[in-house]
Order: C-alpha cells, then structure tokens, then sequence
C-alpha cells in the first residue's frame, strides 16, 4: 500500500512501511500539518493529543518501526498563505551540471545509523540543502548577521560564506553586520556587508563583526528587526547564543512576521549536542599539539619533569581527549567528565611517581573544567558568573602544579622541574584549518538554503556526515559530553596507560563495579 502524507508546502512526504512518528518533544506547532491532509490518503484516522506521539496507521497496524521526524518550523506555518518562488539555482551555471540540485522534500538523517534487525528506526532530521521552492523573492531579503560568545577559529568563515552564499547563489545584495553580539541590535551597530567587504576575512581570527557576551533583549531585538525590515536573521554562537535564537524566534512567530531565524552552532569545546562536531574544533586540536609538543621538549629535557597543559573544556573534555589521543606523547589526561583524585592507591601522585622512575618525565593535559568539585573543597570557591551565565571556574593548572610541586619537594623529598602551560587564547585567536574552513562553508550555505526555503527557528549541522536541518532546543537541551563507557575513553585510556581513577571490583578483573557505572550514565553537565 502506497500512502504519501502531504504538506502544504513542501510537497509529498512518503510514510515508512509501517508507522511515522512525530517526536513528542517537538515544541513546534507546525508539526500537525504534516497530517493536515490525512483523510484523502488513508481510511485510517490519525490521532492527535498534547504531547501524544502522532501516528499514521498502515496496512500492518500491530508493527511499529519507530520512525520518527524532529521537523523544523517554517513561515508557512504561521503564514499559511505566503507565496513561493521557483528557486534562482535551476538557472545557476555553479549547479548546472549537478545531477539532483535540490534536496528532495522527503530526505531525511537518521541521527542513529548503527541498528539491530528487530530495533527502531529512531530520530530522523529533515535533510539541509536548496529546495525548489524559495519564500523570498532576491530583491526583498534583508539579512542580517551576528556573532555572540567567546571566540573559536572559523567564526570569519562563516561570516563571509553566508555573505558569499545570499550573494553568489540568490543575488542578495542587502546583508548587514550586527555588531557587538546581542546588544548590537538595539544599539544600532550595523555595517553593511558585500562579498568585497569579506572577501579575505576567513584568513583572519576572531569576528569581524565584534562580539559580546549577554545583553539579549528579546523585546528590543525583535522591536529593531521588525523597524529596520530585517526579514532573515543568521546567528552564530553556542548553546547560550541558540537559546537566545530560540526566543527571537518565537517571538517572530508570536508577531506574525515573516522573519526566518536560523541559528549557527559555534563552541570551541565541542559541546553541542545531536552534531557531529562543531566548527573551530579540528583547528583547536592541531593548535593544542604545539603546547603539548612544547611540554614535552620541556620536561624530557630535564631531570624529573613534570608538564602540565591547560586546554579549554569547560564542561566538555574533547579538546584535551582529541589532543591526547593525537600526540601520543601525553601521559595522562584529566577531563571533566572523569573525577580523579591526587593521593593513595591509584591516585595521580602516585601515576606521577611511577612514570618519573621509568621514562625520568611525564606530560598532563588538564581540561580547564576537571576536578573542579575536588578544587571548590581545598580552595574557596568563587561563586560568580560571567555575562553569559557561565560559573567562573577556578584554575585546575595552577592548582595541580602547585599540588605536585607541594607533594613531591615536601613530602617525597624528591628534586622536581614544574612546567606549565596554559595555550587557551592562542589557540581560540587563531584562524580556521583548512578542514575547518570547508565545513564551515558547508554550515553556512546550508543555513542559507533553509533561510530561503521559509524553514525558521532552525539550527544547522552534519549527523552522522550529513547536513541536516535540527530544532534549536534540541541543541540546547543537553549538552555533548565525553562518555567515559564509550570505547573514544577507552581508547584513550589504553594510549596513555593512566588510571581510570574509578573504583574497580578485583573479583571481576579488574572491571568496573556496577554503581560506577550507574553513576556515569546518569551524570548530567549542565551549566550552572
């Protein structure tokens, strides 16, 4: 049996075999228009309740392969009679010889790709790309970008692609620059941007459009959208920034303006959750090898060395796993997902001592969020925050050297040579890496396509390789963190040969006792 489920504006959308499913966390209202149009496909009935999953009965009712879609908004959904336009890209000498130009309406990514025969098909993503159908005529868009948070290599390159993209595919020629982050908004801070304007800022780092951390005001912002005619809204920044992107929106929806919002994760720490990975973070890892390659220099250059390097990882220890496992020449790396303790059996003091008596050095990468709990209970905390909600951590690197220094001079007796090293800023400052500078073309053309296309109140990204099209508060409900029972953490741990700092049942060889493992399942980061 063939059954099709229509959308009103996005044409045909096939149903699985089986049952299609909408994800019952989805906020956005949009989500019933996808059975809009039921009755003329089916004899069965669809059945809608508040956050009841929505089903579309087929010829086997008893079987249910778990389909599901996590859709985005779109204009059309709080502007049902809103034109299209055939797509400016069917006339296009760049996509001329393309086989397939436009992503197909059904087309979508599996956020899960590793199944079992008899498991569901899971979360699925609408596929990211040009559509055939365009919501803006080229001579009406007026863009606006910004850029909000810390700084993160490859920020330039998103900036001029966007710019490059209206531009070069869609003949935008109206694209101003928020400057300051947020507030720049209603600030009035704005340079217009043309591809000329951009054209070599990718080989810079930093953002050219300044940044700031804070100042969301959603009233004022959507207040000076709507007064300068601002109809597609790009915002680059982490899961601070996309919640902000979230409310923007939502407050676009709330005034029936046709303003297209769509959000370009940014975090150097690689903390976005549902993504692969985020832009900046490749860059950040080659740059993270000439501090710990320094480190090392250093100390196997001396007697009883000791390098110790600080790499960024608020709550997230990708930076310092990736680095490690990359260097190979790292002994032990702490992150924050993975507790660890100085004294006794298994400790850190003692791994120290062990690895001076065989190699005479030994290189530690910290994440700046590790151990932050066992630091607040020998130092006094500092309970502050920065402009954008973000708990002051105290400094792991200065605390462990001086831990060290105080073990080993005093109580072991033992004649040390400290180094450390603290690379953050030169690391973040810098411009992107050749791979990073692709995807974030990448990001921000796709971005662009579902600006064009009417898709809103969306943020973009590659799940398991492939672009797609994820709701904001799916990026900003969680955060991505390092799973210490996944094999990365294992791998990690074989490479380095340092303790886990977990406690082990010796009548199970040496595995893990279960409690532990509960606990590390359950363990949430979240930002305080």
């Amino acid at each position: 049996m063939d059954l099709s489920i229509s959308s009103p504006f996005r044409g045909a959308f096939p149903a699985p075999t089986s049952t299609f499913i909408l994800n019952p966390k989805s906020r956005c209202s949009h989500s019933l228009n996808f059975f809009k149009h039921q009755n003329s496909y089916s004899k069965n009935p669809f059945f809608s309740r508040q956050k009841i999953p929505i089903r579309a009965q087929v010829s086997d009712p008893a079987v249910d392969d778990g389909f599901v879609i996590d859709d985005v908004p779109h204009l059309t959904d709080f502007l049902p009679d809103l034109p299209s336009y055939p797509n400016p890209l069917q006339n296009s000498q760049a996509y001329a010889i393309v086989k397939q130009t436009f992503v197909r309406p059904e087309d979508v990514v599996a956020q899960k790709i590793v199944v079992q025969k008899d498991s569901s098909r899971g979360v699925h993503f609408r596929r990211a790309g040009p559509r055939e159908k365009v919501y803006f005529k080229s001579e009406e868009v007026r863009a606006c970008i910004v850029t909000c948070g810390g700084l993160c290599p490859g920020i330039n390159t998103v900036i001029r692609e966007i710019v490059c993209g209206l531009n070069y595919m869609y003949g935008v020629d109206d694209i101003l620059g928020i400057q300051g982050g947020y507030r720049g908004f209603y600030s009035k801070n704005t340079s217009t941007l043309t591809p000329k304007v951009v054209n070599d800022i990718h080989k810079r780092g930093g953002t050219f459009l300044l940044t700031s951390r804070g100042g969301h005001d959603t009233q004022k912002i959507v207040d000076n959208i709507q007064d300068r005619g601002i109809n597609q809204v790009y915002i680059i920044g982490g899961d601070g920034t996309q919640r902000g992107a979230s409310r923007i929106y939502e407050e676009v929806e709330k005034r029936g303006l046709k303003v297209a919002v769509a959000g370009i994760p940014k975090t150097i720490d690689n903390d976005i959750a549902v993504i692969d990975k985020s832009f900046g973070f490749d860059t950040a890892v080659e740059e993270a090898q000439r501090a710990i390659n320094a480190a090392h220099v250093e100390v196997e250059s001396v007697e009883n060395g000791i390098g110790i390097v600080k790499l960024m990882g608020r709550y997230s220890g990708f930076i310092a796993m990736f680095a490690t496992l990359a260097s190979r020449d790292v002994d032990c790396c702490l992150i924050p997902e993975s507790p660890f303790y100085l004294e006794g059996k298994g400790g850190l003091f003692e791994f120290i001592e062990e690895r001076l008596k065989e190699n005479g050095h030994i290189v530690i990468v910290a994440a700046e969020g590790a151990g932050q709990e066992y630091l607040a209970q020998s130092m006094q905390g500092i309970d502050e925050k920065d402009a954008s909600g973000n708990r002051l951590l105290l400094d792991v690197g200065l605390w462990l050297t001086q831990n060290i220094k105080d073990h080993f001079t005093k109580e072991r007796k033992m004649a040390i040579n400290m180094k450390y090293i603290d690379p953050t800023y030169m690391i973040r400052a810098i411009p992107s890496n050749a791979s990073d500078n692709i995807y974030c073309t990448l990001l921000a053309q796709s971005a662009v396509h579902g600006a064009m296309a009417g898709y809103t109140g969306f943020t973009v990204g590659p799940v398991n390789s492939r672009h797609a099209y994820i709701p904001i508060f799916n990026v900003t409900e969680t955060q991505n963190t390092v799973k210490l029972t996944d094999r990365m953490w294992a791998r990690l741990l074989a490479s380095t040969n340092q303790p886990s700092f977990l406690n082990c049942d010796e009548s199970t060889g040496g595995k893990v006792c279960k409690d532990t493992i509960d606990l590390i399942n359950n363990m949430k980061i979240t930002s305080i």
